[in-house]
């Protein structure tokens, strides 16, 4: 009978869960449109937002969105750990696209200059993609916030279609991933990769193609 008494129980808890799901998947297209519509940005069809992202495209920035975008926000879809709302800042004068059928999670795409994402694209959770230094490297530059503001290097980041970048990686300014390549979970890439090939690690380094060939070094 206890037992009986328990599953009775968890089968209540899972339908208000679902209940709270769906009423709040509903109310949640409020926020999220109008975030999108005052930060002037350009959207496709069929956009999906689990949960309220993090938006801010400054006055001279540019920010689209293709069809069939989904993405996910805060702690309660696709827990994979270390959960935010995704953020897309976009500064003056910089341009982040976002292609036709892409999905990410809880990412980060910081805009100074460009940002290209194409079509067909998967982000997994925590990625962050940053188009700048954010600092001057110098470090007397860096004394004077002028200086430092001036002297920061930031180079357009181009993801191209099919790609998917696993898990809490981190793509940094100037890369180029090519068509259909891979990045292993927990990534910091550092420089561009041709297309069709697998790479991983701190930094990113090829570790082959997605043909299943072995990296050159594993044929010596």
């Amino acid at each position: 009978m206890p037992f009986n008494k328990m599953k009775t129980h968890v089968y209540i808890y899972k339908q208000l869960k679902k209940i709270y799901i769906i009423t709040y998947l509903k109310w949640v297209k409020i926020p999220v449109w109008f975030k999108l519509k005052m930060n002037d940005v350009q959207v496709g069809n069929n956009l999906r937002s689990n949960g309220v992202p993090v938006i801010d495209v400054w006055e001279l920035g540019k920010f689209s969105i293709g069809d069939n975008f989904i993405m996910n926000n805060g702690g309660r879809f696709n827990v994979i750990g270390r959960q935010q709302r995704c953020y897309f800042i976009v500064y003056n004068n910089a341009v982040l696209k976002i292609g036709n059928n892409v999905g990410m999670s809880a990412s980060a795409l910081i805009c100074f200059k460009g940002i290209t994402i194409g079509n067909n694209v998967k982000i997994g959770g925590n990625v962050v993609i940053y188009d700048t230094d954010f600092h001057s490297l110098d470090k007397y530059q860096r004394r004077s916030h002028k200086e430092d503001v001036l002297n920061t290097i930031s180079k357009e980041v181009v993801i191209e279609d099919d790609v998917f970048i696993g898990a809490h990686s981190t793509i940094l300014k100037g890369v180029t991933i090519g068509e259909g390549s891979i990045i292993g979970a927990g990534s910091v890439v550092t420089r561009s990769i041709p297309k069709n090939e697998i790479w991983g690690g701190n930094p990113a380094k090829f570790i082959k193609n997605t043909l299943n060939e072995p990296a050159i070094a594993d044929k010596n």
